[in-house]
């Protein structure tokens, strides 16, 4: 079967994978773009998995964004391996698009790991007497509560939330295919967000 050039042009400009994955994706896909970016995305963050394992990231930059009403502020910290990327108009988009998402959303941490142990308590605390005042039965509330923490997550960490430009993709996501398409690790290592 001939696979359409301008279905792998498409799938190369959103995914950033070259041509020959882009083609091989296509024809496992059955010509459905949909899937074949579906398998890029599942093998980029394959790459980006053990990228993230092997290298370390020392270089980056420091992003400021303003919101239009002039009320809401961001400074972000995002780190990359060298300068070329850092001066790489492409990770500038995806930094400048994070500290949007953290002016619009307001995350309160960067990743669940970064939740105190004594707030997870709290929430969990909160949730298991809701539970119960609901009338769920014990069994269950444990499972419930792993899904209500689960949902916390995505609203106070940065890397859980659905990107405010696509809320089909987590902001976690995201940064794998920037990992993937540039070829270097990329980490969130800090925000600071302030509002009137």
């Amino acid at each position: 079967m001939a696979i359409d050039t301008k279905a792998i042009s498409k799938i190369r400009e959103i995914t950033g994978a070259g041509i020959s994955d882009c083609k091989a994706a296509l024809t496992e896909a059955g010509d459905d773009m949909d899937k074949a970016v579906e398998i890029l995305r599942k093998k980029g963050a394959i790459k980006a998995a053990k990228k993230l394992a092997e290298r370390e990231a020392k270089q980056g930059v420091v992003e400021s964004y303003i919101h239009a009403n002039g009320k809401v502020g961001v400074l972000i910290q995002v780190h990359c391996e060298t300068d070329f990327v850092a001066l790489n108009q492409e990770f500038k988009n995806l930094v400048h698009d994070l500290a949007m998402q953290i002016a619009g959303a307001n995350p309160l941490y960067v990743k669940p790991e970064d939740v105190p142990e004594e707030v997870i308590a709290k929430e969990k605390e909160i949730y298991s007497e809701q539970l119960k005042n609901e009338g769920k039965p014990e069994n269950m509330i444990e499972r419930i509560m792993t899904g209500k923490i689960d949902k916390y997550f995505q609203e106070v960490c940065l890397l859980r939330q659905p990107f405010i430009k696509d809320d089909k993709i987590i902001i976690e996501d995201l940064i794998k295919n920037y990992i993937a398409k540039l070829g270097e690790k990329i980490e969130v290592a800090r925000f600071c967000r302030y509002q009137i």
